[in-house]
């Protein structure tokens, strides 16, 4: 039986944190979206967010603190995405175990420094303290024109669904360093390598805001599935998903280990993609505008207007359940898959 904060689950202890708080006036996006966003007048708005990497819930075995420091800007730069929010500058803070070295400082500024040239932003500045556990807690701020960021919920029925990647090598690269399942080598590299070097869709995202195509976006890092359900209650819509793009690599995985890949890539987290809604008459301009940088753009489905989400392949229709990364009622690393 579950008690304490693992009963709540993350989601209910920000409800119930809201319940105290005055919520400001001029907010440009909900709480509760991927960002906080504020009106700052002339049509401008101020978007923040914020999000933590600690050691013994986000840094799996075999990551090298340098890709540690990478990663928890990615999860801040991910959000920035799917909003279409250039990043401008980061704070970070760092909590700090006495065990650490020299050198393993020096990695952590590594780490911090690839991702911010990586992503073209700049860290200004922060706060160190002493932890019992590694913290790094990036701050991230930007700018947008008002009616340009892009909400969780304006998905209207008949809008297209669609993600900007394949799912499921972040699934089975985390049973090949949690629970030590093999693979052969030409894939376990690029499962375990979709763990440790994540990369989150800042190119895409922007290209789509600056498009105009989008009518809803959210990044996919708690799972494929429990996103599809944060932007269902937030547009008040349902999915019928009738195609999951999962990788060839996470397919081969599942079929040596007897596994479900659906499970893989509906299942899992911290893949960073981004899951979209673009109106139908709209869909070739956001095809094109993500191709222009690169990238690519999957339809995986279409909305409707009953508040379901189901998968339909092969002839089959099976309920997506409403599970995947949660902090609290999952516990140290290991994923809900």
């Amino acid at each position: 039986m579950l008690c304490g904060l693992e009963a709540l689950g993350e989601r209910r202890i920000i409800r119930l944190i809201w319940e105290y708080l005055d919520r400001m006036p001029d907010l440009a996006l909900d709480l509760g979206d991927d960002v906080s966003a504020v009106n700052i007048g002339g049509g401008r708005v101020a978007v923040l967010k914020t999000d933590m990497l600690v050691g013994e819930t986000d840094v799996p075995p075999s990551m090298s603190l340098r890709q540690a420091a990478r990663k928890a800007v990615v999860m801040n730069i991910s959000d920035f995405a799917a909003k279409g929010v250039k990043p401008l500058a980061m704070l970070v803070s760092l909590g700090l175990p006495r065990s650490l070295s020299e050198d393993d400082i020096r990695d952590i500024g590594a780490g911090l420094g690839d991702a911010a040239r990586e992503y073209s932003t700049y860290i200004i500045g922060g706060d160190t303290n002493e932890a019992s556990d590694l913290i790094i807690s990036c701050s991230l701020l930007g700018f947008s024109s008002e009616g340009r960021i892009v909400s969780r919920s304006g998905a209207k029925p008949g809008d297209i669904v669609a993600v900007t990647g394949e799912f499921g090598k972040t699934s089975a690269g985390l049973k090949i360093l949690l629970e030590g399942l093999s693979a052969p080598k030409e894939i376990a590299e690029k499962l375990k390598e979709a763990v440790f070097i994540p990369r989150a869709r800042l190119s895409e995202g922007l290209a789509l805001s600056e498009a105009g195509v989008l009518s809803a976006s959210i990044d996919s890092s708690d799972g494929l599935a429990i996103s599809l359900y944060e932007l269902s209650d937030a547009s008040n819509v349902g999915f019928i998903i009738d195609h999951v793009p999962i990788a060839k690599e996470a397919v081969r995985f599942a079929d040596i280990h007897g596994l479900d890949p659906y499970d893989l890539g509906l299942y899992g987290g911290e893949e960073y993609e981004l899951i979209v809604t673009v109106r139908p008459q709209l869909w070739e301009a956001a095809e094109r505008a993500v191709a222009d940088v690169g990238g690519t753009l999957i339809r995986i489905g279409r909305v409707i207007g009953e508040k379901r989400i189901e998968l339909r392949t092969d002839g089959e229709i099976r309920k997506i359940e409403r599970r995947g990364w949660e902090h609290f009622k999952i516990g140290k690393l290991c994923w809900h898959l």
